[in-house]
């Protein structure tokens, strides 16, 4: 079987082995390559062919013996092929990649002033992309260029803002380097990474009522090209929809929330059985990071350290993939929860009529009652879920969300 795989200096947020399992049949591996060993691997790797991501989609070039028209032209190489005398031949699919997240976009940059985030060799790609149709002018935004982060107001009329460095990509997420606010003009805003599928930056965007689109879509069509290169075959870019849906049903989290005592552990645990995915119990982590039970921790040291220890834990859960979340019950009081949560998570409400919610053990439910907790937090509830269920029978609440889920 022959070989493929990625190179990139920190590979750990990449989804491309799946991608390229649902492409075609060949072995495709992570390969992180340190940087004062890129030579060495460049000369001494066997494989038939490699995508390349960051920082190396440059530094790749001087290794390759001859790159496509596309390739030179932008100065910029992602994909790597091994010719019949054994030298290698760099193209450029993000080309390819990037104008059809353009295009999925809906949203014509004809016209428009757009700003580029970063000056690497995704960035190259994105400008040629952007003249090519025919943004009226692409400003590139570097932290130390003529255009930086320090005169960002000489560009508050930007219509496009097109984000290319890793900043708010797992594990580092929740950092975004704009605030849109800044930008009033803005109509669009495409984002490179796609892992977490909602960083900061299109959270903010959403919030603000701002199209906004993730790089998922992006690496699914570049690998499709790139995939064709490899096997000397053309497929369909049909594909690409239907690879992207089924890598997002992978790779999203479920979050349960609702009341206290409404199911969420149980349902959450057969929910993880049903569909292959590691679950993890919120309260349980906050136990394990304090060594205490939640009641000990809130008698003895306040309801505040246990809410701000509960964000600190859900923010090393939440921006990861795949995995099944049971809350606790008053996640939703911190606004600061709701974007962790939607950065990578389908949030689904478990709800159960009051009188069978079970109090025992919990402070706040005895402390309030049931029924004033509700009260307090039903909107928020509503506010936060994408999914509302029914909590009658756990194993059928399991079976209906993943029903349910993996349709969406």
């Amino acid at each position: 079987m022959k070989k493929y795989g990625l190179i990139g200096e920190k590979l750990g947020h990449s989804f491309s082995p799946q991608i390229h399992g649902l492409l075609q049949d060949y072995e495709y591996r992570l390969y992180e390559v340190e940087r004062d060993t890129l030579s060495r691997f460049m000369n001494e790797t066997d494989l038939q062919g490699f995508n390349v991501t960051i920082p190396y989609k440059q530094e790749v070039i001087p290794f390759c013996k001859t790159l496509s028209d596309r390739a030179a032209a932008i100065g910029s190489v992602n994909t790597v092929v091994r010719m019949k005398d054994g030298s290698f031949f760099g193209d450029n699919t993000d080309y390819f990649g990037f104008e059809y997240m353009l295009k999925k976009s809906g949203v014509s940059v004809s016209g428009k002033k757009a700003i580029v985030l970063g000056s690497g060799g995704a960035s190259k790609t994105v400008q040629a992309v952007l003249k090519a149709n025919n943004a009226s002018s692409v400003t590139v935004v570097s932290r130390t260029g003529e255009n930086n982060y320090g005169n960002l107001q000489l560009h508050k009329d930007a219509v496009v803002i097109v984000n290319t460095t890793p900043l708010g990509m797992y594990p580092n997420t929740g950092v975004s380097p704009v605030d849109l606010t800044s930008f009033p003009d803005c109509r669009l805003v495409l984002d490179l990474i796609y892992n977490p599928d909602k960083t900061a930056l299109i959270l903010q965007a959403k919030s603000l009522g701002i199209p906004a689109f993730s790089g998922l879509s992006m690496l699914v069509a570049q690998a499709k090209e790139a995939s064709d290169i490899f096997t000397s075959t053309r497929s369909s870019d049909d594909v690409i929809a239907s690879i992207e849906k089924t890598i997002l049903s992978q790779t999203m989290n479920i979050a349960l929330i609702g009341m206290p005592g409404c199911g969420k552990t149980t349902v959450g645990k057969l929910l993880a059985e049903m569909t292959d995915r590691e679950f993890i119990d919120l309260d349980e982590e906050i136990e394990k990071a304090l060594g205490r039970s939640i009641p000990d921790v809130i008698a003895s040291e306040g309801l505040e350290y246990f809410r701000n220890t509960e964000t600190a834990v859900l923010r090393k859960i939440s921006c990861q993939s795949g995995k099944v979340i049971a809350t606790g019950g008053g996640v939703v009081t911190i606004p600061e929860n709701k974007p962790l949560l939607a950065q990578n998570s389908i949030t689904v409400l478990l709800e159960r009529p009051l009188k069978d919610l079970e109090s025992k053990g919990r402070p706040l439910s005895q402390s309030k009652g049931v029924e004033a907790l509700y009260n307090e937090r039903k909107d928020l509830y509503q506010e936060w879920s994408e999914l509302k269920i029914a909590n009658i029978s756990p194993k059928q609440t399991a079976k209906e969300i993943k029903e349910k889920l993996f349709h969406f």
